[in-house]
């Protein structure tokens, strides 16, 4: 199961950072990113954090979103 929770990580990834798309279906793969909650999907979030073709709140939520999961690890 784990693999398969990675492939959808990744496609969700790589929604997010489909430029052709629009900002809310971006957005939204963002936080759909977020409630998966894994170590891979923080991981993935920060590498959304790092992409500076991204615009600016787009990387904030991704920020916001690797926040939740870390203070939901505690």
């Amino acid at each position: 199961m784990s693999e398969q929770i990675n492939n959808e990580i990744r496609k969700l990834a790589a929604i997010a950072t489909d430029m052709d798309l629009s900002s809310n279906i971006r957005t939204d793969a963002v936080k759909s990113i977020g409630s998966i909650g894994t170590r891979e999907s923080l991981l993935s979030l920060l590498e959304l954090v790092a992409n500076e073709k991204l615009n600016t709140d787009e990387r904030e939520l991704a920020l916001k979103q690797a926040k939740k999961i870390v203070k939901a690890s505690r």
